[in-house]
């Protein structure tokens, strides 16, 4: 069973599930692109909804110019949102959900840690935490990014989410072989040390990367179709847990 499949059980009740949540884009027209905001089991396949009421920050770039992403339709799988944008534009949207707190049985934490590879001062935490007799709460924030190329590269800018991740070279059309620098920052500053996964709509099996000092991870993008870097920044508060889940979307031409 996936970490992600754990906490959508730990959560039943609740309004939203600790799965990863990211944008795909669901087409462009010449003066508008439409992107759908969904929640998984696992990239690529969106199965719940994320409301719109649940967004705290959201909205899009292309050059320099902010543009609005507004919600529309909801469906059993998505929301979708739409940002205006000529043809050829490139875009940068993101989006940040509120936070939702969950409480993880002793049987599904050591599947969910296994799935998010946090350093060692987690599990170290952990069986502290655990030695004391203290069950696993938690408070979960989720963070998405998506980049839509374009004719014209649009460069990356910080979209003040509490995480993030930065494309270098930001909305340019990518190629499969290509090499690419992602750049991860929480509060606005570079995560060093920090696991990430990248993962492809054409296999099941992700690519985990550390990041440096200044919280980039540099990689080849082998293969052409859509792909998502996925991380969770999991850290101990007090005798609680708060997580990050950071998502970045985005496509690879042949």
């Amino acid at each position: 069973m996936s970490r992600l499949l754990v906490l959508c059980l730990a959560l039943a009740a609740a309004p939203a599930q600790a799965h990863d949540t990211w944008f795909a884009l669901e087409r462009r027209t010449p003066s508008a692109a439409v992107v759908a905001l969904g929640t998984g089991n696992q990239f690529p396949v969106q199965e719940s909804a994320v409301g719109a009421e649940q967004l705290t920050r959201h909205g899009c770039r292309t050059g320099s110019a902010a543009v609005p992403l507004a919600p529309g339709q909801v469906t059993p799988t998505a929301l979708r949102l739409q940002a205006k944008a000529g043809r050829g534009q490139a875009l940068s949207c993101w989006a940040q959900v509120m936070p939702f707190d969950i409480e993880l049985t002793p049987d599904k934490i050591a599947v969910y840690l296994k799935e998010i590879h946090p350093p060692p001062a987690v599990h170290q935490a952990w069986a502290a935490m655990r030695a004391r007799g203290l069950p696993w709460k938690e408070r979960y924030t989720k963070h998405a990014r998506i980049e839509i190329a374009g004719d014209a590269p649009s460069e990356a800018a910080p979209s003040g989410m509490a995480m993030d991740v930065l494309i270098e070279g930001g909305s340019r059309i990518l190629h499969a072989g290509d090499a690419v620098a992602f750049q991860v920052l929480r509060d606005g500053a570079p995560l060093a040390d920090f696991a990430v996964e990248l993962r492809s709509d054409q296999h099941r099996i992700g690519f985990w990367h550390q990041t440096d000092a200044e919280g980039r991870v540099r990689v080849k993008v082998p293969l052409a179709g859509r792909w998502v870097l996925r991380g969770t920044d999991l850290r101990a508060v007090e005798d609680a847990w708060e997580s990050r889940f950071v998502t970045l979307a985005f496509e690879v031409s042949r």
